[in-house]
């Protein structure tokens, strides 16, 4: 019988319902992980003496656990209780909360007919209310916090492996972001800027089409006279407070793009930033969240085009 073997790392995997757990869960098995969902707090210890499973390649290869409102026996303050205890005992123990707007959770209840674990005899959007006031002290002592509203399921897929994949050692992990404020602003971003002031190509009659990777529309947005000063001054702001979130400890840095529809303006400033931030010494990874209309499926079912197959809340 093979000798048991506490896991490395241990990642408490939550969050609201349909945001993305059971995706997450999945992501993280492919990258090496062992998952488990659902498991009731009161049998942790019983998980961690067990054997691992026969042939297990990985002596105490990391573990995450897939825990929320519908897991039995849950209980916020338990839970946050267990981790801190772990860290106590020395082991290395966070969680990460996954969360996603009321309205893109209604839509992805809705378009899948499903029901929403605790909205079974009443509106969706009570059941949605009561779950973000029972999970806020879980939501307040997260260690990592992911807002997949605005993410495919590629993306969410990239940023799992970028946060939770083998460590490059590289510090900052850095995502500079496009994105369009009638949408809303992203929740997630450490610092935001609006591109609202510069002259709009959306009114060109020949510019509208394109996006701001087209270089009819990025020479249009830089010959707006303020442009080149407001670029300097946004770029130098980035690259000074960049070096002291590192000091500080963050591992990860959004910097926010915005225009009025996510186009134009705040997709050519994101690329041309990035471009900088590589020049300084930095190695950014772009994404335009409302770029294309292809969103995530309700339910986060597959989506056309991604080749990433079903998914599961």
């Amino acid at each position: 019988m093979t000798e048991a073997s506490n896991p490395k790392r241990i990642l408490f995997v939550t969050g609201m319902s349909g945001s993305g757990k059971k995706t997450t869960l999945k992501a993280l098995e492919d990258m090496g992980w062992e998952t488990v969902d659902n498991l009731p707090v009161s049998l942790l210890d019983r998980l961690l003496a067990a054997n691992p499973p026969e042939g297990s390649p990985d002596e105490g290869r990391p573990l995450a656990l897939g825990i929320d409102s519908r897991t039995r026996d849950f209980d916020c303050l338990r839970l946050i209780d267990r981790v801190r205890s772990l860290r106590h005992g020395g082991g290395e123990a966070s969680i990460l909360f996954l969360d996603a707007s009321g309205a893109e959770i209604t839509r992805r209840y809705s378009e899948t007919r499903s029901r929403h674990p605790l909205a079974q005899d009443r509106p969706i959007e009570d059941g949605i209310i009561y779950e973000r006031e029972l999970l806020a002290p879980l939501r307040a002592a997260a260690d990592e916090l992911i807002e997949t509203t605005g993410l495919t399921t590629n993306e969410l897929q990239a940023l799992l492996r970028q946060r939770f994949g083998k460590s490059t050692g590289a510090g900052v992990t850095l995502t500079v972001m496009s994105f369009a404020f009638s949408r809303g602003v992203p929740r997630d971003a450490d610092l935001m800027f609006d591109m609202r002031f510069l002259r709009n190509p959306h009114w060109v009659p020949e510019l509208k089409a394109h996006d701001g990777r087209n270089p009819a529309v990025a020479a249009y947005i830089i010959a707006d006279p303020i442009y080149k000063e407001a670029k300097t001054r946004i770029e130098e702001l980035i690259i000074l407070l960049l070096p002291r979130y590192e000091a500080e400890g963050k591992s990860y840095v959004t910097v926010a793009i915005g225009c009025t529809g996510g186009k134009h303006r705040s997709v050519h400033f994101a690329e041309s930033l990035a471009s900088r931030l590589r020049d300084a010494g930095f190695s950014p990874t772009v994404r335009h969240r409302d770029l294309t209309q292809t969103k995530w499926e309700a339910g986060e079912s597959s989506l056309p085009g991604t080749g990433s197959g079903a998914l599961e809340r």
